[in-house]
């Protein structure tokens, strides 16, 4: 979680008199619906949905402190108990879309892996490889990738903790699991695990991708998403909210079922086949980001506006003012 008062270790700000407060509200924890038991395959305990009610606790005192607040998306908005969303309104942090930018000849090298623009390269990128992000279904779609295109290499980016979700015992991590559960039926030769990358070297493998496959269980949306479109990447990704307010299947991307990692492998084989559709797809990913995710021309103006209505108590803002070109969506 970002500074907003609602991340674990977080210390809840003091109101100050009569400042106004401004309160960035990212997620809201619910027992059902969203995150929490959304995977059959990693259930969540009574003792787990115990604390998460107690997670609350800290979040509606805030939520009833608050002026106002922003969520990055719609679906996050949503999360928050209805009481509390008039308050709330959808404005995203922004991507630098003038830094991350496709380059036809861009090329980048890991280790003995010289990677160059127009290769079959498939990405993966998370903070922590882990099920909430979708890196079961992942490694499992890679013996029917690897079968369908013999060409192709795979780079896994991320690192062997948890960010979230349960955690493993100490010297276990969702990697070696998942090595040890497929074996030889993976060609090692072709896929590397970097850990986690400079951003630097994130941001130009996003540029000699030729797909980037994003999975997240309905929870919060990761930045790597919107970069990887902004780079002009191909995704392919979950059909799980909030990705469906950013991908429109066909349009800018590919969707897939979280749990079906042979469809996931077809979809991701198909792009690197060279379907006809791709570069409009791919173009299409671009200019989402560009018209509704700008940094500079979209979201920092409407961030700024919104920072100057709360402060001079113009709550709720006039049209306009929260971003509805930019940021609502």
């Amino acid at each position: 979680m970002r500074a907003s008062g609602l991340g674990r270790g977080s210390v809840r700000p003091c109101r100050v008199a009569d400042t106004p407060l401004l309160a960035y509200c990212e997620y809201f924890y619910r027992l059902f619906g969203s995150d929490v038991g959304f995977d059959p395959e990693y259930p969540s305990g009574g003792a787990a949905r115990h604390r998460l009610q107690l997670r609350k606790l800290p979040h509606l005192s805030m939520l009833d402190d608050a002026d106002a607040g922003v969520c990055p998306t719609e679906w996050q908005r949503a999360q928050f108990p209805a009481a509390f969303q008039p308050k709330l309104t959808v404005l995203h942090e922004g991507v630098d879309t003038d830094h991350l930018v496709p380059q036809p000849g861009a090329e980048l090298t890991l280790g003995d892996w010289t990677l160059k623009a127009g290769e079959p390269i498939v990405t993966y990128v998370a903070r922590n490889l882990e099920p909430y992000r979708g890196f079961h279904t992942f490694m499992r779609c890679l013996p029917q990738l690897q079968r369908l295109a013999l060409e192709a290499r795979v780079v896994i980016v991320g690192g062997d903790e948890v960010s979230y979700g349960s955690r493993l015992p100490p010297g276990q991590s969702y990697r070696a699991r998942l090595l040890a559960e497929l074996g030889e039926r993976i060609d090692l030769q072709r896929v590397r695990f970097t850990g986690k990358l400079p951003y630097t070297s994130y941001a130009q493998l996003l540029r000699v991708s030729a797909v980037h496959a994003y999975l997240t269980y309905p929870f919060v949306l990761s930045w790597s998403l919107l970069e990887a479109m902004s780079s002009g990447c191909t995704i392919v990704a979950s059909r799980t909210p909030p990705v469906q307010e950013v991908i429109t299947d066909g349009l800018n991307g590919w969707l897939t079922d979280f749990f079906d990692p042979q469809a996931l492998a077809e979809k991701l084989a198909g792009v690197l086949a060279g379907r006809p559709d791709t570069e409009a797809v791919r173009a299409a990913a671009r200019r989402t980001i560009v018209e509704r995710f700008d940094l500079t021309r979209v979201c920092r103006p409407a961030g700024i506006a919104l920072l100057d209505a709360v402060a001079a108590r113009r709550w709720p803002p006039t049209p306009g003012v929260s971003g509805d070109g930019g940021g609502r969506h």
